[in-house]
């Protein structure tokens, strides 16, 4: 008897976990996070938050990885102030990438308000994407100002030729420089310059750039991180020194959702017209600056190329194995 009522509760699906996960679900998963890199490394789906809390709490950055886009794993403390000694608190915004073999992860850390304090952009490298991270330099890769961009919020994209470029720029304005194939500091363009500013309007932090069909998009945060009218807004250009001319606005709140929807990164499944994006959001309710949470739902391009706008949910998305 006992058998068979075990059984119905599971025919029922009114036992954890007998009923199978059909969505991933938002946010993707537990804790304060934000700022989110999302990127694919040996067949699975990573993203790496900032660990959403006082600037003098972000002391570390951790990890999550997923086969499936349904169930994800936590890599606790992959990189923190032990290992990065000129970092002290404010540690944001990881950018990824692979590299002969190695990981190479970007962060801000610090929040620096002027050329006079200590922090800024740094670079840390692991044999693997878990970590444990180290310190590349055992000091900043960039801890100026320049064009009057805050040394934050940095990308680092690979363009078609190979080239590595970090983009960056907090405080309404964005620069793009070429990196130094070893990623240990700048290579001048030819015009002798190193820091290019391609500020679009309205652009307040958050900048992120990728490929389609030959175009270059690229997206960026507006408004203040802080309050509920945080959006995402994108530009093309045939060059990623642009021009970049605003287009339209892709993530913004939904009254019904959440609100502070920011802040974001792009997930494309190799080989496949398949477009991600993972970004921090403000669950209803809650007021606190700091209680942001890591979504992930559809990207989808229209037939001239456009961006429509993203409908933010609960549901998230569905199953995506990597084959």
């Amino acid at each position: 008897m006992r058998y068979l009522l075990l059984a119905g509760l599971m025919g029922l699906g009114l036992i954890a976990g007998a009923q199978t996960k059909k969505t991933s679900g938002n946010p993707l998963f537990e804790g304060w996070y934000a700022d989110p890199e999302g990127v694919i490394f040996n067949k699975e789906y990573w993203v790496y938050p900032t660990y959403s809390d006082k600037y003098e709490k972000q002391v570390f950055l951790d990890a999550f990885s997923s086969g499936d886009l349904l169930t994800w794993q936590k890599h606790a403390r992959i990189v923190d102030t032990a290992a990065i000694k000129w970092a002290n608190k404010a540690m944001w915004a990881p950018a990824i990438v692979e590299k002969d073999k190695k990981y190479y992860l970007f962060f801000s850390a610090n929040d620096i308000q002027n050329n006079n304090e200590a922090g800024g952009i740094g670079v840390a490298v692991a044999d693997r994407p878990q970590g444990p991270f180290k310190d590349l330099l055992g000091k900043p890769l960039l801890d100026k100002f320049y064009n009057g961009a805050q040394p934050i919020d940095q990308f680092v994209f690979k363009d078609k030729d190979g080239q590595y470029y970090m983009i960056y720029g907090g405080w309404r304005h964005c620069n793009i420089v070429k990196l130094k194939n070893d990623f240990t500091g700048f290579v001048p363009f030819a015009d002798g310059s190193t820091f290019k500013e391609i500020t679009p309007k309205g652009y307040v932090e958050g900048p992120f750039l990728f490929i389609r069909d030959q175009k270059y998009y690229f997206m960026w945060s507006e408004g203040g991180w802080g309050g509920p009218n945080y959006k995402v807004a994108y530009a093309m250009s045939n060059s990623p020194f642009g021009p970049f001319e605003r287009i339209g606005t892709v993530l913004q709140q939904d009254s019904a959702v959440a609100t502070g929807a920011g802040h974001h990164s792009v997930i494309q499944v190799p080989g496949k017209d398949d477009w991600y994006i993972v970004y921090h959001r403000r669950p209803l309710g809650e007021t606190a600056a700091n209680h942001r949470v890591t979504c992930i739902d559809k990207m989808v391009f229209d037939k001239d190329g456009l961006i429509q706008p993203v409908k933010i949910t609960f549901e998230g998305v569905k199953r995506n194995k990597l084959k």
